[in-house]
């Protein structure tokens, strides 16, 4: 098979759930393997749920509705700039060397209306989507993005 890989954005911040901690915690790199993202509070919880991946349009539909958000409340591991929301199930993105297949949307979240009521209705389609890892490494802020 030959696949053309287009280049479509890139990483702009990393996040990983602590056990005990309320807010993500914001990292320069994560490290991912098949079991998801290594160090995170649901590492090796759900293969096919195991990284949540959000765009920065998100954010912005969400401040359009004057509901400001900081980075990470979504609950995403990785933010990027490009929105992956029209993906196919099975489509692939590659990380910088790593390589994620698209396994699902995100489903809404009830640890959202804590943020505001409005917000799991205004982001129904648009909060994220789930991904898997097909090939394990290092994913850093400003790696390149591939479909």
């Amino acid at each position: 098979m030959n696949y053309s890989l287009i280049n479509v954005g890139k990483v702009l911040d990393l996040f990983i759930s602590k056990k005990d901690e309320a807010k993500r915690s914001k990292q320069m790199e994560i490290t991912v393997d098949k079991d998801g993202v290594i160090k995170d509070k649901f590492y090796a919880k759900d293969s096919q749920r195991s990284i949540l991946i959000t765009t920065v349009e998100s954010y912005e539909l969400a401040n359009k509705s004057n509901i400001f958000l900081e980075k990470g409340e979504l609950g995403e591991n990785i933010l990027i700039d490009y929105n992956p929301y029209h993906l196919s199930i099975g489509s692939k993105i590659i990380l910088g060397k790593v390589i994620l297949e698209i396994t699902q949307n995100c489903t809404l979240c009830k640890s959202l209306t804590k943020v505001d009521k409005q917000l799991p209705k205004l982001l129904k389609d648009d909060r994220g989507i789930f991904a898997k890892v097909i090939k394990s490494g290092i994913i850093k802020i400003d790696d390149t993005i591939y479909v």
